[in-house]
């Protein structure tokens, strides 16, 4: 396929654009491969470039005034752009160009393989994070842990990496073993391990018990290893009972407490997949009517259930953190294939207990290594996003990951000064999650990533980011190294919705921003002085030196 074959008219001129602010562009419209484009050519305030992969929706209405048309784009990170075009054949080419192009499936004819980056890298990305050099962050070298290259090929767990973190006293013979008793062949591994009382977070998919009750004695004898001589553990169960136990129907289940005696099963169920983004699209409904009164629109927010899913996430996560910080108890996680529910609260975990995570490298090394690699299959969740009608959607696409950075920043809301990132990086990840230039979110597992090249045809996300210039605008002026636990409120009164990533198209920014920024300002002009204040005492310093020998 050629991309000019979509393309029937590449540029017109005499378009007028409205954003949900009612900002107006007037100007000439142009579509490229990957980008729309709108510029009145007088500045480049007034210039709009939009990836194609960013529209979640194209919606054609009629224009009253002239012949031809007006689209609306509604795009994955909730914004609304409306179009007006005159001439009814250069709406219907330019509406069809659109459409066919921000629903590209091909990998390889997305933004990532053609972007062309105009800067230096400072590291890249793509080998920033990799197990053998995070092994030693994770295990604080214990000696009860080994690399394992059992997956190599990817032959044991399609949605694994290559190389994965197991007790030692575990053959690679029994993880074949254990492979195949554990759902799409997710067997435990390592999330976590907690230095302080050296309890261990563990995450897999659920075991494959079906209605015979079948057993695997080296799952059973992996998963014992951990505890340690008389010590039992807690294994958090997503799914309701009620859907564990259906489960069994068809050949999942749960672990059998005869089978497990250890281990006491928690049930903390957790909603995924269309229920979910049918939640989302709720929100952005009421986000987006400033029409309603207040009785309506605290009645649609609380209809959308959107605070409800994100406190059961988060109240999931404080309680794996208490088994393994306060009861002094190790933790297994999985739902059913254990690629959602699961990495969410494993991954808020690590924040709530590990200092590390919530800094910028130690938050995108917990990304890389919690969802990248642990196989949440972006490329599927994240193909629409809130505006999709529901008859488009499939079962698979919802916005875990949203929910994940949600849960981030109440932690981060009730904590404003243990993060060293700020929420415009959470949204710039969210983002570059639906839609990106870059290759990082590209695909659903890593075996996809690598079966692509995409280390070599596309540019990481982190080399982007972590460049000075570019770091510099998602630093938390109010950060402060702390290296406590963080126990976040779960209460109602705790839980807010979340302004800057649902309102930012419907609100001008708020005061707040604008506070933050001016503490940025100050801060860095207080470095300054304090650097010119230490050279200016060196030259006086070498004044009286001088002085002293004449």
């Amino acid at each position: 396929m050629e991309f000019f074959d979509l393309i029937k008219t590449p540029k017109l001129d005499g378009v007028v654009m409205y954003d949900t602010f009612q900002n107006k562009i007037e100007g000439t419209l142009c579509i490229t491969s990957h980008h729309l484009i709108i510029s009145s050519r007088k500045n480049d305030l007034n210039e709009l470039f939009l990836l194609h992969s960013m529209i979640d929706v194209v919606e054609r209405r009629p224009n009253s005034i002239a012949t031809g048309g007006v689209l609306v784009l509604k795009c994955k990170n909730f914004r609304i752009l409306t179009i007006e075009i005159v001439g009814w054949t250069e709406f219907i080419n330019i509406a069809t160009s659109i459409e066919l192009l921000s629903n590209l499936n091909e990998p390889r004819l997305l933004y990532p393989y053609f972007y062309n980056p105009e800067f230096t890298f400072v590291e890249n990305g793509w080998y920033q994070f990799n197990i053998e050099q995070e092994f030693t962050n994770l295990t604080h070298s214990s000696d009860e842990w080994r690399l394992s290259t059992v997956n190599k090929n990817f032959e044991v767990c399609r949605t694994y990496p290559e190389t994965v973190i197991v007790p030692k006293s575990i053959t690679d013979d029994c993880i074949r073993s254990i492979a195949q008793f554990r759902c799409l062949g997710r067997f435990p591994v390592l999330s976590y391990y907690h230095k302080p009382t050296k309890k261990v977070l563990l995450r897999s998919g659920q075991p494959m018990v079906g209605t015979n009750s079948k057993r695997c004695k080296d799952d059973e004898k992996l998963i014992n290893t951990v505890l340690g001589a008389g010590k039992r553990g807690f294994i958090i169960e997503t799914r309701t009972q009620n859907l564990a136990q259906l489960a069994r129907n068809k050949g999942g289940g749960f672990e059998l407490e005869m089978h497990y005696p250890l281990w006491k099963r928690v049930h903390r169920p957790i909603d995924r997949h269309s229920t979910l983004l049918d939640s989302l699209s709720k929100l952005i409904e009421a986000c987006n009517d400033t029409t309603l009164s207040m009785d309506k629109w605290l009645s649609k927010l609380e209809t959308s259930g959107w605070l409800s899913h994100v406190k059961d996430v988060l109240s999931s996560a404080c309680l794996v953190a208490q088994c393994l910080d306060q009861d002094n108890v190790s933790v297994l996680v999985h739902g059913s294939e254990g690629m959602d529910s699961t990495l969410q609260v494993c991954s808020l975990t690590q924040i709530i207990l590990n200092p590390d995570c919530r800094n910028v490298h130690g938050f995108e090394a917990l990304i890389e290594r919690e969802w990248l690699q642990a196989g949440h299959p972006f490329a599927t969740r994240c193909k629409h996003s809130a505006y999709t009608m529901p008859s488009a959607r499939t079962r698979e696409q919802s916005p875990i990951f949203l929910v994940f950075l949600d849960c981030v920043y109440q932690i981060y809301q009730q904590f404003p000064c243990s993060f060293e990132f700020n929420e415009k990086f959470l949204i710039f990840l969210f983002e570059n999650a639906y839609s990106s230039q870059f290759g990082t979110f590209l695909g659903d597992c890593i075996r996809e990533r690598n079966e692509m090249n995409f280390a070599k045809k596309t540019v990481s996300l982190w080399s982007y980011v972590n460049r000075p210039a570019i770091l510099a605008d998602f630093l938390n002026p109010l950060y402060e190294p702390n290296s406590a636990v963080l126990w976040p409120s779960v209460a109602p009164q705790s839980l807010e919705l979340w302004k800057g990533m649902y309102l930012r198209w419907v609100m001008e920014p708020t005061i707040t921003e604008e506070y933050l920024d001016r503490i940025a300002t100050l801060i860095q002009e207080e470095s300054t002085l304090k650097h010119r204040a230490t050279k200016l005492r060196r030259m006086l310093e070498n004044l009286k030196q001088s002085q002293q020998q004449n």
